[in-house]
């Protein structure tokens, strides 16, 4: 399971959790390329921490399926295959989806959905002003708040586990991605859905944007050739 690391504490990180932070940006931010090497040392060295911390924050983001350790070589930033986009999206659509007929369910009042509705709009005005990194930050804010509202602990858990993945294809793909207009529109159904208390409409609407998501992905993967992802 991943870890649940609180980025606004009440006291301060530990070097562990420090350590796991600055590496998954790193990782995000291509700075530690999908198949390249490194040793504990050398990232140790880095980050100016000891070595334990660099262990304990790299068996967390293995866990999360983001590199691989390797006994005596250090760790192996792993690369992401269309396949693994596949399956990874299959598992969220089923988690999102549950999060939405949940959702829907619970009867939520307006003033109760307002952090999705939050992430609608920021989508919308990115868009207007073609700013696709604003976009990418807001629609993160909208999957993990539907899934909170969902209320299954387990699935949240599963849910932040497997959509680091997502991000880190997100991150190479989103400047030869079409302008995701569709994609707000589909937001904005399903916010809809769940105000209205319609569960079966929250989770189809849901399930379609999530399919197209896959294929458009999938296919951007395979066209450009990014399987170091």
């Amino acid at each position: 399971m991943s870890p649940k690391v609180d980025t606004h504490p009440t006291k301060p990180l530990s070097n562990s959790q420090r350590a796991f932070l600055s590496l998954r940006d790193m990782i995000f931010a291509g700075e530690l390329a999908p198949g390249s090497d490194h040793l504990e040392s050398e990232l140790a060295k880095q980050l100016g921490v000891s070595r334990t911390p660099i262990r304990e924050a790299a068996l967390m983001l293995e866990s999360q399926g983001l590199l691989e350790l390797r006994p005596r070589k250090g760790v192996r930033i792993l690369p992401v295959s269309p396949d693994d986009m596949a399956e990874i999206y299959d598992v969220l659509t089923e988690l999102e989806c549950l999060a939405a007929r949940n959702a829907a369910d619970k009867g939520f009042s307006e003033p109760d959905l307002h952090l999705l509705a939050k992430a609608i709009e920021d989508m919308e005005v990115a868009v207007d002003q073609n700013n696709l990194e604003e976009w990418a930050e807001a629609d993160d804010r909208f999957h993990h708040t539907l899934v909170s509202l969902g209320g299954n602990s387990r699935a949240s858990a599963m849910f932040d586990m497997m959509n680091d993945q997502v991000r880190r294809a997100r991150t190479v793909t989103l400047f030869i991605r079409p302008l995701p207009i569709k994609s707000n529109e589909d937001h904005r159904q399903v916010y809809e859905a769940i105000k209205l208390g319609d569960a079966s409409t929250a989770d189809a609407v849901h399930r379609a944007h999530r399919q197209n998501a896959k294929n458009m992905m999938l296919d951007l993967l395979q066209k450009h050739r990014l399987r170091g992802v």
